[in-house]
């Protein structure tokens, strides 16, 4: 098994795409070991000293380490990640489902059609460019001409992400809807 691993926006984060399926739908986010128990994959990684994150996607594992160096930590979570795969042992435990965009949202009633093409843009244009660099974002809510969005992953924590909800999404969905004043993180 090969797996491949990217260099993200955050200097805390990495990305490994083992070359197959991880959670295909939805995401997985884990931020302390008790999280981790949705998943025995981020619980084996979660055994890594240093590993304060782990983000799962369709097809890849983000980590985030709280302290360490990547030298010594990524061939451990290499193996980590090899390990779980060759073991057969399922991405997430029995009774859990991973997250998907839809989950938890809140605007008015009235605001359908706006939040309907504020979610094609996230979904078309913003969510691919994310995941490529090992996060994820999704749409939380719209009120009062604001955009509430997720941000996971690499994304969440990243000095970049800031400036990437002000410059890129927040100007791209004011571009195309002109009912959108700000993004906000939540």
């Amino acid at each position: 098994m090969f797996i491949q691993t990217e260099a993200t926006p955050n200097p805390a984060t990495l990305k490994f795409l083992p070359g197959r399926n991880v959670l295909g739908d939805g995401t997985l986010e884990a931020r302390s070991l008790e999280e981790a128990g949705r998943s025995p994959l981020a619980q084996r990684l979660f055994e890594v000293k240093g590993v304060g994150g782990v983000f799962l996607g369709s097809d890849f594992v983000t980590v985030t380490k709280t302290d360490g160096e990547w030298a010594h930590m990524k061939p451990a979570i290499l193996g980590a990640i090899m390990e779980h795969f060759m073991s057969g042992a399922p991405v997430l435990a029995d009774g859990v489902e991973a997250s998907h965009a839809d989950d938890e949202e809140f605007f008015d009633a009235a605001d359908g059609e706006i939040v309907d093409t504020i979610k094609e843009l996230i979904e078309t244009r913003v969510r691919p460019a994310v995941a490529a660099d090992g996060g994820d974002i999704t749409f939380r809510g719209f009120q009062e001409g604001v955009v509430y969005l997720n941000m996971k992953g690499s994304c969440s924590g990243c000095p970049s992400s800031t400036a990437t909800l002000k410059n890129g999404i927040e100007n791209l969905l004011r571009h195309f809807v002109p009912e959108v004043q700000e993004v906000r993180p939540v």
